[in-house]
């Protein structure tokens, strides 16, 4: 299961809910008929809508506040097998090889929307295309050419 955000309060009487993610790939999850899990039950997103800084979706068979109203202050997971391209949020499971040494990925961080990827040497290093040589998705290296004194 791979975490996409929380479940912060509802909008209305008839079950829509407000969710705040920073996910990377919005576009993938936020559709109708796509699973998503709160508290480890499955619901099926019947519609979506931005609003401000919220994801905003209503789920089938749930059509009144009272049926969701319980789960407010939930994490949102997905099945990340739902998604079948590379995202973002799986380079925590990645590691980065610059001049033949290898460090993992412990944490992605974004500024101003810039992604961060923050590394087990405490170092952070932008993740953007420039620096990204390639990316092994079988073996879960991304390898990078980055300015000398970056690490």
């Amino acid at each position: 299961m791979l975490k996409i955000g929380k479940y912060v309060n509802t909008h209305g009487i008839k079950g829509e809910i407000r969710i705040l993610s920073d996910f990377s790939r919005k576009d993938l999850i936020f559709i109708p008929n796509f699973k998503i899990y709160i508290d480890n039950k499955e619901y099926i997103i019947k519609t979506y809508r931005k609003h401000k800084n919220y994801d905003m979706i209503t789920l089938e068979g749930i059509n009144n506040i009272n049926d969701i109203i319980d789960l407010k202050g939930s994490s949102v997971y997905i099945n990340r097998d739902d998604i079948k391209e590379f995202i973002d949020e799986d380079l925590y499971d990645y590691k980065i090889v610059y001049k033949d040494k290898e460090y993992k990925i412990i944490d992605i961080l974004i500024s101003k929307g810039n992604k961060i990827l923050v590394l087990d040497n405490n170092k952070m290093i932008p993740y953007v295309s420039d620096f990204i040589i390639k990316i092994d998705t079988d073996n879960k290296i991304l390898y990078m050419n980055l300015p000398d004194n970056m690490l």
